[in-house]
């Protein structure tokens, strides 16, 4: 029988696990420069990533843990926003409801040498909290995102800046549009929830959502380790992180979306990650 679970009681599907597995010093010196290329394979398709392994070695080297121990294979996009991010890498689907929570390793130290334009990929972390950054990341929408007040974020400023790590490359945001334009729900924890194959009139009707509904990662792969594969990219530097960073509130307002949602922490009752209001 297929699990599933109801939207409309979205109580009973999460599950959460809080196991904490801690990355030692070593670890992060061996897997810094192990990779430069990877691939995000989804079910809405492929896309690549180039990642900056001699600019921000700490944060690739602390992704790149996660994908050499699959821990982001079967996992979900569990949060999108419009004009803003998608977001994944805190919950696994292991062919059966409820969701799963992918354990983290330690946190990595923040290092905010890149602007957060559309097609970059950074690490989420808590509010208030600079260096918090674990498993989950989030890929950039709009460039209006990293500087633009008007616009509502101030990524490249907000919470000591975000760690821009990689850079989508090739015809790869076909497929992350693609991913943003899935409808959104709101389940439980989470706002902004995206599936396919399911509508409004589905969720009036408490139809039961399945793991074909998921906006599924079937993994995170390498496919070049040579860490020079992006010197010819030529990514924006964050020129404002010396500046006096915005305000950032925890939860409220429009930076309430800044901190995206954190693996465990629903449960020991803190507050989430992009800082979700």
């Amino acid at each position: 029988m297929r699990s599933s679970f109801n939207v409309a009681n979205p109580a009973s599907w999460l599950k959460s696990t809080l196991s904490v597995a801690c990355l030692s010093a070593g670890l992060f010196m061996t897997q810094a420069a192990s990779a430069t290329t990877v691939q995000f394979q989804t079910v809405l398709g492929d896309f690549e990533v180039n990642l900056f392994d001699k600019t921000t070695p700490k944060t690739v080297a602390n992704f790149l843990a996660y994908v050499n121990a699959e821990a982001y294979k079967n996992t979900i996009v569990h949060r999108s926003v419009k004009d803003f991010v998608i977001q994944g890498g805190g919950y696994k689907f292991n062919g059966e409801l409820p969701l799963v929570a992918v354990s983290q390793n330690a946190a990595v130290e923040n290092e905010p040498v890149y602007s957060n334009l559309r097609g970059t990929i950074a690490m989420a972390k808590l509010g208030g909290n600079p260096n918090s950054a674990t498993n989950q990341w989030f890929i950039n929408l709009n460039d209006k995102n990293a500087t633009d007040k008007s616009h509502g974020y101030v990524l490249d400023t907000n919470n000591g800046g975000f760690s821009v790590f990689g850079q989508v490359v090739g015809e790869g945001m076909v497929v992350v549009d693609a991913i943003a334009a899935l409808s959104r729900f709101n389940v439980g924890i989470f706002e902004g929830f995206p599936l396919r194959d399911y509508s409004a009139a589905d969720q009036v009707a408490n139809k039961p959502v399945t793991g074909a509904n998921l906006a599924l990662i079937e993994n995170i792969v390498v496919l070049n380790a040579d860490p020079d594969t992006a010197s010819s990219l030529n990514p924006a530097k964050n020129t404002l992180i010396n500046q006096k960073d915005d305000k950032d509130d925890g939860g409220s307002g429009s930076l309430g979306l800044l901190s995206l949602l954190a693996l465990g922490l629903v449960a020991l009752g803190r507050k989430s990650l992009l800082n979700k209001g």
